[in-house]
Parts: C-alpha cells; sequence; structure tokens
C-alpha cells in the first residue's frame, strides 16, 4: 500500500474535492492530522507564506504551541522530528514547487502507517523532491483526475441549473450542448449551472452562441460569462474588490471594511455564494476557487492593459510600487497593495524609499496596505477616504497624526514599532511631543469611525490606552505584543467592543476589573497568556518569613514571588474580570492547574464555548459545572487530565485528543444530559485504559453478568466459568471485557 498518493490534473478539475473527501472519511483513524490547503496561493501572496504552512503543518501534528520562527531549515527539521514520532495523515493541496515540498516534508521519512495525499498539476514533482533521494524510498502511487462522463456531467449541471439530476422539459437538447462544451470540467458546469438557474430557453441558446465565440479557454469563457450574468454592478465590484485583496480574510472583518466602502456586501456576498464564485471557509474566511479569482483580476486588468496607473485596483507589488514611484496614481485608484518584501529589488534599478505625496492625487483611494514600506514626507495630503489601511513593519515608534484618519474602519499596523497606542495618562516614557499630539488627537477625534485595530507581535507595545478616542471600536486585536503589561481602564468607553484578542501578552497581569462592564463583548481570546503564574506582592515581612517556611524562593530586592500551581491572587477574580456577555472564550497553553481556577463561572450565563487546550490541569474544572448553556468543551493536549466528571447537562460536544490522553481514567457524564458529540478517535483507541460511565463500561470478565456475555455474542460460556472457579483469576491474566 501507498504511503504517498499524488492527485494530479488541470485546475478545476475536482482534485481538492475529491482529497477533501478523502480526509473527511479518514482523518479520524490516525494520530495526527492535517489538511493545507491553498499552498501556492499563500506562498505566493505573502512574504512569509512558506513559514505560516509550516507553522500552520507542525502545530497541528505535534499539538504544541512554540514559539514562532522565522527560519525555514529550523521549520523543517521539527516537522521532520514530529512526522517520525506519529501516524499521520496530510494533505498537501496545490503544490507546485521543489522547494514547498521539501520544506513541508523534509527528507527522513515518516512514522510506519503515516499517509500523505499530494495535490499537484505536475505530475513529476513529488518523486524529485528530498524523499525520494534517501535510500529507503516512500511507496508512491499516482491517479490521474479525468474529467466527467457525459451522464455525470449532466447530472451536475442539472442539478445547479434545475435542482434536479435531468434537464427539464424543452431543455434537453440546450444542456445537451453546453455538457459538450464544459468536456467534463465540474467547476465549469457548477459555475455555469448556477449561472443558468431559473433562465429560460432562449438565455440557455443566447449563452452558448457567445461561448461558442470565444477564442480563450472554455473554463475561462466559461467563468466570464458567469461574471458578466451577475445581476448589479454592486456585486460585480464586489467580486473584483474580493478578488483583488479579500480572499483568505475573515468574513466580518472583509464586511466592515467594504460596507464602508458603499458595498452592500449583505446581498452581494449571499449573490456570490449562490453562484458559486466564493465559498466561506471553516473559519469564516472568504475562499474562492484560484481560477475564479485570476478571472476577476483578468477582468480588472482589462480597464487599462498597458497602463496599470489607469486601473481601479493594483494588487500587484511591483506595479504598486512603479505607479508609487512614478507618482502616476489618480483619483480613479480605489484599493493599493505594497509590500517591500514581495518585490526582487535588485529589478528595481531606483531607491526602495517612497514619498507620501505620491498618494496626493488619489482623492477615491479606499483600501490600502503599505507592509514594511519607508516614506518621507508628511502624511497630510494621503486621501482621506481611506478606510482600510494596513502598515506592517511601521518603522516609527507612534502613528504620524498627520495621517487622515477620520474615515478609517479598521487599521492594522501588526509588526510595528510603535509603543504606544495612544497611552494612558499615567505613561512615564510620553516625551511633550508625544502629549501634544494626544491633546490634538482628542480634540479632532481622528480615530472616531475606527471598528478593528490590530496591532498584533508590535514588541514595544506597552500600553493600551484612551480608548474614549475609539467610540465606535468593535474589535481588538493584540496578539503577541510581549512587552504589553496594561490596557487601560478607559477601555469601558467601547460601548460597541464585541471581539478581543490578547492572546501570548504574557506581561499582562491582569485585566482591567471594568472590562466586566462591557455589554457587547461575545469573544475573548486569552491564549498563552500565562494565567497560571501570578505575581503577588509581599508586603510585610510576616508574609516574607511564612513564605520561606513553606520553601518559596522570595526575592528580596522585588519582594515579589511566582507560584505554579498554587491558587493565583489575580485568578480568585479572574471570572469576576470577564464580560458577563461573552460568548466564546479561550484559555488555551495558559499554563492553568485545576487549582488555578475560580469555583464559580455562574457569572458567565451567556458562554456557549470554552476552550481549554493545552493546559496542565488533572481534572475538568469545576468550575465548568456551573455555565449554565455551555455548549461546546475543548481540552485537547490536556495531557495530565485523569477526571472529566459531569460537565454541563447542555453540552453538544466535547473535544478532546483520545492519543493524549494517556492519565484517564474515568469520564462521568450525567444520565439526564442531552445527546453528546464525541471524537470519533476517542471509541477507536487502540489500549482503551478508561470508561465513559453510561456509555462505555470497562470491567474485568468475572465480574459481568452471563446474561451480558449473552449479549455481547459470547456463546461459549466455559471458558467463563473456568475462569471464575480456576486458579488463575481473569484479573491475573489481565482480561477486561469493554461494553456500552
Amino acid at each position: 500500500m501507498a504511503d504517498i498518493l499524488t492527485i494530479y490534473g488541470i485546475g478545476g478539475i475536482g482534485k481538492t474535492s475529491l482529497a477533501k473527501h478523502i480526509y473527511g472519511l479518514y482523518c479520524h483513524e490516525f494520530q495526527r492530522s492535517s489538511y493545507i490547503d491553498d499552498i501556492t496561493r499563500k506562498c505566493n501572496g505573502n512574504f512569509n507564506g512558506l513559514l505560516d504552512l509550516q507553522e500552520q503543518l507542525f502545530n497541528e501534528i505535534s499539538k504544541t504551541s512554540s514559539i514562532r520562527f522565522h527560519d525555514v531549515s529550523i521549520y523543517t527539521t521539527r516537522i521532520e522530528n514530529a512526522l517520525a514520532r506519529r501516524r499521520v495523515f496530510l494533505v498537501l493541496d496545490d503544490i507546485t514547487t521543489l522547494d514547498q515540498l521539501d520544506s513541508l516534508l523534509g527528507s527522513k521519512g515518516f512514522h510506519p502507517g503515516s499517509k500523505v495525499i499530494i495535490i499537484t498539476k505536475d505530475s513529476w514533482l513529488t518523486e524529485s523532491c528530498a524523499l525520494f533521494k534517501t535510500n529507503i524510498k516512500p511507496n508512491h502511487a499516482m491517479h490521474f483526475l479525468e474529467g466527467l462522463d457525459e451522464i455525470q456531467s449532466q447530472q451536475l449541471l442539472c442539478s445547479h441549473a434545475f435542482r434536479c439530476n435531468y434537464p427539464k422539459a424543452g431543455y434537453e437538447e440546450v444542456s445537451d450542448n453546453l455538457v459538450k462544451y464544459c468536456q467534463g470540467h465540474p467547476l465549469a458546469l457548477k459555475v455555469l449551472g448556477k449561472s443558468l438557474h431559473n433562465q429560460d430557453v432562449a438565455y440557455w441558446e443566447g449563452c452558448i452562441e457567445g461561448l461558442m465565440k470565444e477564442t480563450n479557454s472554455r473554463i475561462n469563457n466559461v467563468l466570464r460569462m458567469s461574471f458578466d450574468a451577475l445581476p448589479c454592478n454592486n456585486d460585480k465590484e464586489l467580486f473584483k474588490h474580493i478578488a483583488c485583496f479579500f480572499v483568505g480574510i475573515d468574513k466580518d472583518v472583509s464586511e466592515t471594511i467594504l460596507n464602508a466602502c458603499d458595498i452592500n456586501t449583505r446581498s452581494g456576498i449571499t449573490d456570490l455564494v449562490d453562484k458559486c464564485l466564493l465559498s466561506i471557509g471553516l473559519n469564516n474566511e472568504l475562499k474562492m476557487h484560484q481560477l475564479i479569482q485570476e478571472m476577476g483580476r483578468w477582468e480588472v486588468r482589462q480597464e487599462s492593459l498597458d497602463k496599470p496607473w489607469k486601473r481601479s485596483r493594483l494588487w500587484c507589488h511591483e506595479e504598486s510600487f512603479r505607479v508609487l514611484k512614478q507618482k502616476k496614481g489618480k483619483g480613479n485608484v480605489l484599493g493599493l497593495a505594497l509590500d517591500m518584501r514581495m518585490i526582487e529589488k535588485e529589478k528595481l534599478g531606483a531607491s526602495f524609499e517612497l514619498k507620501t505625496d505620491a498618494f496626493s492625487n488619489m482623492d477615491n483611494l479606499m483600501l490600502l496596505q503599505l507592509n514594511y514600506v519607508h516614506m518621507n514626507g508628511s502624511y497630510e495630503n494621503f486621501p482621506e477616504e481611506l478606510r482600510g489601511l494596513c502598515m506592517h513593519g511601521f518603522p516609527l515608534k507612534s502613528i504620524s497624526l498627520d495621517l487622515p484618519m477620520m474615515n478609517l474602519v479598521a487599521l492594522d499596523m501588526s509588526y510595528s514599532n510603535i509603543e504606544s497606542f495612544v497611552g494612558c495618562d499615567s505613561n512615564p516614557r510620553l516625551d511633550k511631543r508625544q502629549k501634544w499630539d494626544r491633546s490634538r488627537l482628542k480634540d479632532n477625534k481622528l480615530l472616531g469611525s475606527l471598528k478593528i485595530l490590530n496591532l498584533s507581535f508590535c514588541k514595544e507595545l506597552r500600553s493600551l490606552g484612551e480608548f474614549e478616542q475609539l467610540p465606535t471600536l468593535e474589535r481588538l486585536i493584540v496578539r503577541n505584543c510581549i512587552s504589553l503589561v496594561e490596557v487601560c481602564e478607559s477601555i469601558e468607553k467601547c460601548v460597541d467592543l464585541a471581539f478581543i484578542d490578547l492572546s501570548y501578552c504574557k506581561k499582562i497581569e491582569k485585566l482591567p476589573r471594568i472590562i466586566s462592564m462591557l455589554k457587547s463583548v461575545k469573544t475573548m481570546l486569552l491564549d498563552g497568556c500565562s494565567l497560571g503564574k501570578s505575581r503577588i506582592q509581599i508586603r510585610d515581612m510576616d508574609s516574607l518569613e511564612l513564605c520561606k517556611g513553606n520553601n518559596i524562593s522570595i526575592n528580596k530586592r522585588t519582594y515579589f514571588s511566582t507560584f505554579e500551581g498554587a491558587i493565583p491572587s489575580d485568578l480568585k477574580f479572574f471570572a469576576m474580570s470577564l464580560p458577563r456577555t461573552l460568548v466564546r472564550l479561550s484559555l488555551v497553553n495558559s499554563n492553568l492547574f485545576t487549582e488555578s481556577f475560580p469555583m464559580d463561572f455562574s457569572c458567565l450565563s451567556m458562554l456557549k464555548e470554552l476552550y481549554l487546550d493545552s493546559n496542565p490541569f488533572d481534572s475538568m474544572p469545576s468550575c465548568v459545572r456551573t455555565l449554565p448553556i455551555l455548549e461546546i468543551l475543548s481540552m485537547e493536549n490536556c495531557t495530565k487530565l485523569e477526571l472529566v466528571e459531569c460537565p454541563p447537562r447542555t453540552l453538544r460536544a466535547l473535544l478532546f485528543d483520545s492519543n493524549d490522553l494517556v492519565n484517564v481514567k474515568k469520564v462521568l457524564f450525567d444520565p439526564e444530559m442531552s445527546p453528546l458529540e464525541l471524537p470519533f478517535t476517542l471509541i477507536t483507541v487502540e489500549h482503551w485504559l478508561y470508561e465513559i460511565e453510561g456509555i462505555v463500561k470497562v470491567q474485568e470478565i468475572v465480574g459481568v453478568e452471563e446474561k451480558v456475555l449473552h449479549r455481547l455474542g459470547w456463546a461459549d460460556l466455559e471458558f467463563h466459568n473456568e475462569k471464575c472457579v480456576g486458579s488463575n483469576s481473569s484479573s491475573e491474566l489481565g482480561i477486561q471485557v469493554l461494553f456500552s
């Protein structure tokens, strides 16, 4: 049997659909599994694309959270080690280069029983990678995916056009003609069928006539026709915006920005999904088939084939750089993306710095990405119509207040050097200039429209404050800000705040108590915040002597001590600092022991999802039982877990990885609770060490009644009787029965 299966064929033929189907059928049978999709598009569209994919793969097959590396070779080594330790099932979707394969699979081989599916358009790639240059080559099989036959094609077309598997009366001939035109291409048949839904025969005939006149590839002709058939200009503009800038972006974030650009996303996104031009991923991201995205960008290129500055959208980094360098941008440009890391600078033949006045004539620019771009000059002539601004790697310590921000709804300054945003009143690091800027900011309310603020990976960021300047803020994302120590009480002014992410901000010692009063917060992510370690101030010598007597290490100079596993002082009141309106709370990898949790979580009466993965507690925290409407409880990679006792009756899904539950002895459910979804692997464990009371029982055979054994199919009871009366008991032989 093959270790690696390569599925190859032309784009849009159904390779991904086939692989997803196989993955869904078998992923639960392996210790670890991972599906990495859109590999080429993610590598080509992002400077750190390959690193991001390596990080995703490593985390999914190792189930450990680790620091981020910035070296492909380091991740490759870690992936190789993880692949050698466990039986895994991997799918690598859309491989186009050997570098991708070598970086994601390495060269050391797999654990016995592992399986890998590689999806590619090039059949030669797999056996050219490093894995096949070793002495022991993996078993390899290849499958060429052909198009559908005429019967299958007819069924697929009709299922989308007529909601049945055959043509309506009078449509037989036109449907046959379209099936022949599409030549068994599933994507073409699906998109075409959606476009022709509820259209009369004459419309179908006109469609066929138009397609036959085109000389380009047939799949592209079909996709372009589906774009032309969109019912209104709003949907066409939305489609082009997404194709150029928003593929892979969270749907809610995209809607917030595009709505501010006068695009109707509520009906528009629904229309695009209905036409099979767009889909929504499992993580709520916008997804678009690569051929469809290429078609959308092709439509934009037709606005001006050889003069990119005359187009409405610029997404090619080299073209964007040249337009800005030559200062040719005009009022027709609606969106522009530039990441200097994506440019081969030796080809530019010019200085890499740009001047801010390059934007002075782009009066209608609404979407702007300037990642790792160094600009000279004042920002006061920047376009005032900006709605979405992304400036990763911003080099200054604070945001220039010359920048027109009154219409901004989304600001992303991740990986920047800023030290405060905007800074708390007590911040002693602010100089006179910064204090004057803050006063100016307050007077002008420059951020009065901002709804999304992302300051992730800003290593110098120390404080978050002056939230009164952000009255419309809805999403606050501050991941991995390793110097952040303070979130100011003024956050109470953000009455619309619904999403807070402070994951891996490890220096935050406590949350402002005022957060609990916010009435709109639905999601809060505090992953990796080391909440199980608290810094407790020792205020008197009696306390100091008490700590010495209990062998607790004290730093006399600072009078602080770290207690691991003890009840942290801040966490006693932890639940009281959380918003009462929370629906989803994540405390993944926060070093939480059983004793770290408060006794009661009942104040979180609206909580439906709780994620406690990768924490060292040994039993399900008792406070979980006080959550009245909890539906999802996740405890994956909790390797010290021994007991899961009486989770809430309302629970619908209990998520944990059976491969890590080496210490679990018992899972006890309330007999009156609703039907529960369990991971399938939970009941396929090779060496069962625990029972699920009320569902699965583990019992020594001598203690099982004969009628139960009969029901289990044990017809020969002489063996059972011998073990009951013989000199060697079944318990001495270790014989147990597993039944439900």
